[in-house]
């Protein structure tokens, strides 16, 4: 972006945006916090009479065939992908067109469409499943495992996106702060998982993967809460 081109983007930005373009943004902040609250469907196994055990269990298997309460997850997970379709075509259309930020509401959009899909496509129980036994790898002949693959490389590029978004454009100090620990962290995760899967043993990968997809939906509340705080900032001081 050129010096030109940035001006008049941050001149854009300063002008006091409609009433109605100030609901919308609202609206895409409440639509990503309750996306993120609805992917954290998970940590009901912790309440629910599920016997598996976290430490070398996938969370898919919580919403494979035949699994209890499999109901429980996969409609956490299709409305949470659902609405975060819908907040990355708000996003879209009621933020400033910048490069980064594009590139996070299309990949946000993305893990969107791609979580659905992984609701839908769950795991087959037939197929080998145990984390301690077969690792992560040889499930890439599933469906599920593509979808899941796709949603996890389109939630990471978001969060990177935005984080660079948040930095290059002196915005979203949230996002400058917590986020960028939140993707630190989760990065680590997903380096642990991707190391110790091509190792003898388990070495936890259930606890990773539920620390990564915590962090997923952790950031996804940041991102939410971070767009209603620039909101609510921007009406107490109308430029």
């Amino acid at each position: 972006m050129t010096p030109a081109e940035n001006e008049r983007v941050t001149g854009a930005d300063q002008s006091d945006p409609p009433r109605y373009r100030r609901i919308l943004r609202w609206a895409v902040a409440v639509l990503i916090v309750l996306a993120g609250i609805g992917y954290s469907s998970w940590v009901l196994e912790f309440v629910l009479p599920i016997d598996i055990d976290p430490t070398t269990s996938f969370l898919s298997q919580l919403a494979e065939h035949g699994a209890p309460f499999r109901w429980v997850f996969t409609t956490g997970d299709t409305v949470s992908g659902a609405l975060l379709v819908i907040a990355a075509v708000g996003g879209l259309t009621v933020f400033a067109r910048r490069r980064y930020s594009t590139i996070g509401w299309i990949a946000l959009g993305c893990f969107g469409a791609a979580t659905i899909a992984d609701a839908q496509a769950p795991l087959k129980p037939e197929d080998p499943t145990s984390l301690s036994d077969k690792g992560l790898v040889p499930q890439l002949h599933q469906l599920h495992a593509l979808t899941s693959s796709l949603a996890v490389f389109s939630i990471f590029i978001a969060m990177v996106a935005f984080t660079v978004a948040a930095f290059r454009y002196r915005r979203w100090p949230i996002l400058r702060h917590t986020g960028l620990w939140i993707l630190v962290i989760g990065s680590a995760v997903t380096a642990w998982m991707l190391i110790a899967d091509n190792l003898s043993g388990d070495y936890g990968l259930g606890i990773a993967q539920r620390i990564q997809v915590g962090a997923m939906s952790l950031w996804l509340v940041t991102l939410g809460a971070q767009i209603a705080v620039a909101e609510r900032a921007s009406g107490r001081h109308p430029r």
